[in-house]
């Protein structure tokens, strides 16, 4: 491989855009696909090059990042007829970045191991914020030197790494972290919530709190927005509803019950219900108050 390593990327919603621009702005050669090209317009306007197909992306580079929906779509981006393996010269690595299946990972890279390439699974956290800022936090599962040749990549989109082990880990740590977001959630939900019925004043109460121990990340970003009733996606509701399901297919296999992902789960799913599919997941706080009758009002200064 190069020193200038040639990138390619498949997926520019609300968190591959800003990703791939940082790697763009790096300097780094790069080709990139996505269902709907119009998405893809600002990163060619700044050099990027297009590609028909992943497997056309891969054609053209020494590493392919992806960061799509769901497993289906890592499955067909990666591995279908025109997947991104297909396209790929010997001694390439696939790097896919969703939130997936740690089994589908493994699989992955077993299937670029038979073609003399590697796989790695890095989802990330942080959302879009993160994503924008170049604050992500990524974990890394896959072979290690792998893992030390995309480093400068990574590094360019994010703050934290960490390689957590063979193919599959990656997938594994970012699901253990959506179990504790959905804690978290429901916590600045829950909280704003009582103190609004409590006819507290919302907006001074969570500047309060959000610096002392009940704060948290969500509560400075996702309870922020709240104030305003912006349910803008960080991270849809319907993305959260996939990882949650995939933590818990996940502990079937473990033989490992964890009540607060299945509750969180079910939340979820009856809040999609409701048509908040795609609104981020602090959304979840119109669904809490209609329990009780009740309306989530606008708060902001």
């Amino acid at each position: 491989m190069s020193k200038k390593l040639r990138i390619g990327w498949i997926g520019t919603g609300v968190m591959g855009s800003s990703m791939a621009g940082h790697l763009v702005a790096a300097g780094y050669p790069l080709t990139v696909y996505s269902r709907t090209k119009a998405k893809t317009q600002p990163l060619l306007d700044r050099g990027a090059q297009w590609a028909q197909t992943p497997r056309a992306v891969a054609g053209a580079s020494d590493i392919v990042f992806s960061i799509v929906g769901f497993p289906n779509d890592v499955e067909e981006v990666m591995l279908g007829e025109n997947g991104a393996l297909h396209g790929l010269a010997k001694g390439g690595i696939l790097c896919d970045m969703t939130t997936s299946s740690p089994q589908l990972a493994k699989r992955i890279a077993q299937a670029a191991e038979k073609q003399g390439c590697t796989s790695l699974d890095a989802p990330v956290t942080g959302g879009d914020v993160g994503a924008r800022d170049a604050k992500l936090s990524i974990f890394v599962g896959g072979v290690k030197a792998a893992f030390e040749l995309a480093k400068p990549c990574f590094e360019k989109m994010g703050q934290k790494l960490m390689h957590c082990g063979e193919a599959g880990s990656g997938q594994y740590a970012k699901l253990a972290n959506q179990a504790a977001v959905a804690g978290v959630m429901f916590s600045v939900c829950e909280s704003m919530l009582f103190a609004q019925e409590a006819g507290l004043d919302v907006a001074q109460w969570l500047d309060l709190v959000a610096s002392g121990a009940a704060g948290s990340a969500a509560m400075n970003t996702l309870g922020r927005r709240l104030l305003d009733c912006n349910y803008d996606p960080g991270f849809f509701i319907e993305h959260f509803i996939k990882d949650l399901g995939l933590c818990l297919e996940e502990c079937r296999r473990m033989q490992l019950v964890l009540p607060g992902v299945t509750l969180a789960e079910q939340f979820y799913r009856m809040a999609q219900a409701q048509g908040q599919g795609r609104n981020g997941t602090q959304a979840l706080i119109q669904c809490l108050s209609s329990l009780s009758g009740k309306k989530w009002r606008r708060h902001s200064k």
